[in-house]
């Protein structure tokens, strides 16, 4: 039988290159979810977040992502996405709508902006419509959709996977 020690908080495991992926969040309901968006941005080695409205991360919950992990903070999306997309990014909504592809078989750019909904109201109209594609992660029970910070870091995670290193 195999004994398994456990080692806790192992270094972080270099990327070959920087990631490419950007996480967008509008303004969120709760900063304890913003704080847990940017912890898994940061363990997965995204180094940009753009934040709206009065963003402000709880450090108990962001913990050191702060050290690696720019966070922008702007009064709106649109005009972020739009700079963005001329740079050469392809904006993808993580949302259910009637033209979501699932999360499963969809293949990420690797010059991605991931769009993150508001917790209750979801992606709103003027940000879907900038949207490149759209992206949902099934749900196999209810309640029908998962948390915004859940949601995002299974959205990171699968970007992440696709592109492992950097």
């Amino acid at each position: 039988m195999t004994e398994f020690a456990q080692q806790r908080h192992q270094p972080a495991t270099p990327l070959e290159r920087p990631r490419e992926l950007i996480v967008a969040c509008p303004p969120m309901r709760s900063n304890v979810n913003l704080s847990r968006i940017a912890r898994a941005a940061g363990c997965f080695g995204v180094r940009r977040m753009i934040c709206c409205g009065t963003a402000k991360l709880i450090g108990k919950i962001a913990r050191d992502s702060t050290e690696s992990l720019l966070i922008e903070v702007h009064r709106t999306l649109p005009p972020v996405l739009a700079r963005l997309k001329q740079e050469g990014y392809v904006l993808i909504g993580l949302e259910q709508t009637n033209d979501s592809r699932s999360i499963h078989d969809f293949a990420f750019a690797r010059r991605t902006v991931l769009v993150i909904g508001n917790e209750r109201l979801g992606i709103e109209p003027e940000v879907l419509r900038m949207l490149d594609q759209t992206v949902e992660i099934p749900v196999y029970g209810t309640p029908d959709s998962h948390n915004a910070a859940t949601a995002a870091a299974i959205g990171i995670y699968e970007y992440c996977r696709q592109f492992p290193a950097g």
